[in-house]
């Protein structure tokens, strides 16, 4: 006669932001949106194919993939989705609707993406997850709102499309360096850790 026992492990949630904590990131994460809308107005043109919004816009990977990191995917999404609609009602104001929905859908769409690439990722090289999401973000970003906002007009959406996406993969690779410094500050996962013990009994 012999017994086994085995037990099992089960990571579940992640710890949850503290309200302090959420206040900031919705602060931060809105105020970036507001911004970069503002910015991408042709009279903050830096060039033909280049606008300050571009500058400012993918330090919002930023912010989302330090909150993936510490607090989790699900924390991640709730801030983005304050930040859609952000990106929603300055774009109304500022814009056609039709470039508000562009704006707002391309913030949304590319958003979800960088956070599941992330969240893939998070076990490898600290430097991959935000890599990887973050240059794939900004490619399905650009051409999200270009081609919505563009597709059937004069512009020429293509040649601008392809200015904006070298720049913000740019940054991306250049956003690397506080997100190595940040992740250290803002502390690793803590996650609550269930433990279920199964009990396999066997008879020989």
């Amino acid at each position: 006669m012999s017994q086994h026992q085995k037990t099992q492990i089960k990571t579940s949630e992640f710890e949850p932001l503290s309200n302090y904590q959420r206040i900031i990131a919705l602060v931060v994460m809105c105020s970036l949106v507001a911004a970069s809308n503002y910015f991408v107005q042709p009279q903050f043109h830096i060039n033909q194919w280049l606008t300050f919004g571009a500058l400012t816009y993918p330090i919002t990977f930023l912010v989302t993939d330090l909150l993936n990191r510490r607090f989790g995917p699900q924390s991640a999404r709730r801030i983005v989705y304050w930040g859609f609609a952000v990106a929603l009602v300055v774009s109304v104001f500022l814009s056609t609707p039709r470039i508000a929905i562009a704006s707002a859908s391309a913030f949304l769409v590319a958003h979800i993406l960088d956070i599941y690439v992330f969240n893939r990722l998070r076990q490898r090289a600290w430097w991959l997850a935000p890599l990887i999401a973050g240059v794939l973000a900004s490619i399905i970003d650009t051409y999200v709102f270009f081609a919505a906002s563009f597709i059937g007009t004069s512009v020429p959406w293509v040649t601008l499309a392809l200015g904006d996406t070298l720049i913000k993969v740019s940054l991306s690779i250049l956003l690397l360096a506080p997100f190595r410094a940040l992740m250290w500050n803002l502390g690793t996962a803590k996650s609550k850790k269930k433990t279920i013990a199964v009990k396999e009994n066997s008879t020989i």
